[in-house]
């Protein structure tokens, strides 16, 4: 892997270049719904990476609002109360591509071909593009004390993460498998209303910093719970499209970043 290998990556725990290995990442990925690789970033990278993220934190961004579990609009058809319409509360601050270094460990590390091969044979994907505009493929987030992740599905079917800092206290991922199906526009509102009112009880995702985190949360309910401590909890989300040439919608940009470019 030219010189990501041994450098960026700790190879003999996770040997991304064998087949029998991403073959069996891949059947985890797909009984579980999460992979979790333990220790994937060598101790130097995860060094470097958490030093670039700390020089720039004051570039970063930060958004507090309130969104519902969908990720959608109101509809009207439902109370507020409702889980279709229930508000829960994200907050975080982002660094976005164009402001992490261009010799950063993280920009090497994204556009490794034998890197991204992997990603594929696991996710079961053709090819993985950047993004089109100078944003959206590498980000940064920063969680400080009392900063959380609310519950919700994502849009994408997958979401490749890299944690870099743990706090002293909180910041869990905690999920919910299959709580809906949106191929078949089930939204399962009861489980999800049960969810919300703490009802069900969630799993919990152990992550240290290092570990390299392969999520399908499109049908997966997920929050991060809120950051305890002085320490900011730094995660990484390394996000690539299926097909060529695509954006983020500017609404979304304008809502994440607080600019389009």
């Amino acid at each position: 892997m030219n010189n990501t290998s041994g450098v960026i990556l700790n190879p003999s725990q996770n040997p991304i270049n064998e087949p029998a290995f991403a073959l069996q990442c891949k059947q985890v990925l797909d009984t579980n719904g999460v992979l979790v690789l333990k220790d994937f970033l060598s101790d130097k990278a995860l060094a470097l990476i958490r030093s670039d993220g700390l020089n720039n934190r004051e570039q970063a961004y930060y958004t507090s609002g309130t969104h519902n579990v969908y990720l959608s609009p109101t509809d009207d058809k439902y109370t507020d109360q409702h889980p279709r319409n229930r508000a829960v509360t994200s907050s975080k601050g982002c660094i976005t591509t164009d402001q992490i270094p261009t010799d950063s460990v993280l920009h090497t590390l994204y556009q490794d071909e034998k890197f991204k091969s992997f990603l594929c044979a696991v996710l079961n994907e053709k090819e993985l593009y950047e993004y089109a505009d100078n944003l959206s493929s590498i980000n940064l987030h920063y969680a400080s004390e009392g900063q959380e992740l609310g519950w919700h599905f994502d849009n994408s079917s997958f979401a490749i993460t890299l944690l870099i800092e743990k706090p002293e206290a909180g910041g869990v991922f905690e999920f919910v498998k299959d709580a809906r199906d949106a191929d078949k526009n089930n939204m399962n509102y009861e489980l999800v209303g049960d969810v919300l009112d703490k009802k069900v009880k969630a799993s919990q995702l152990e992550m240290n910093a290092g570990d390299l985190v392969l999520f399908r949360g499109r049908n997966s309910m997920h929050r991060v719970t809120p950051t305890v401590g002085n320490t900011i909890r730094m995660l990484v989300v390394l996000a690539y499209n299926t097909k060529p040439g695509i954006s983020l919608s500017q609404s979304a940009r304008q809502t994440f970043y607080g600019r389009l470019s």
